[in-house]
């Protein structure tokens, strides 16, 4: 694996290194000796899919509160995305910034979202589906998020967005938002 930092601290872009010969190829997703020498100590407790059916749709942007924030891993494995991630550290020299990177099943492109930060994502085309690693399990009441649309934000989406959910665009924004 190849690791790229983000301007968001704790953020990367990870590419694989591919072993390929004419059949294909081989790449880790995943080595606890590889992340740690990034300075990446965790541990995955979950896996998670999820499938977009329509080009421009919007999740997110979505995280989990402490005692169960989490690291997330993100990999496209059918279409593609703008995976955004969100620095929701209040003492965080980028506090309220974004990055985005193009998650594609032709780039094979990872994304690591630190604990503290927020996710979401926009799909460039139809039938999109992605892989997910999470540091921490689940926790309903310890879900959060963070308004797509906020102007303080200021989020440069690619596409007009064709599809949120209802709960997304109920999301509180940025300047009401409990302190992480």
């Amino acid at each position: 694996m190849i690791f790229h930092p983000l301007p968001i601290e704790g953020a990367f872009r990870i590419d694989l290194d591919l072993r390929e010969d004419a059949r294909g190829f081989f790449a880790r997703l995943y080595c606890e000796q590889e992340f740690a020498a990034q300075g990446i100590n965790l541990r995955w407790v979950q896996c998670n899919t999820s499938f977009t059916k329509n080009a421009g749709s919007l999740r997110g942007l979505h995280f989990q509160r402490s005692p169960m924030a989490e690291t997330k891993l993100i990999r496209c494995l059918q279409g593609g995305v703008f995976d955004v991630v969100v620095d929701l550290r209040p003492q965080s020299p980028t506090f309220g910034r974004w990055h985005s990177v193009e998650l594609t099943a032709e780039n094979r492109t990872m994304m690591l979202i630190p604990q503290g930060c927020a996710h979401g994502f926009q799909t460039l085309g139809a039938d999109t589906e992605l892989l997910y690693f999470h540091s921490e399990f689940y926790s309903p009441q310890h879900e959060g998020g963070v308004r797509f649309d906020d102007p303080q934000l200021n989020i440069t989406w690619p596409r007009a967005v064709a599809d949120v959910s209802a709960r997304d665009a109920a999301l509180p924004l940025l300047s009401e938002l409990e302190i992480l």
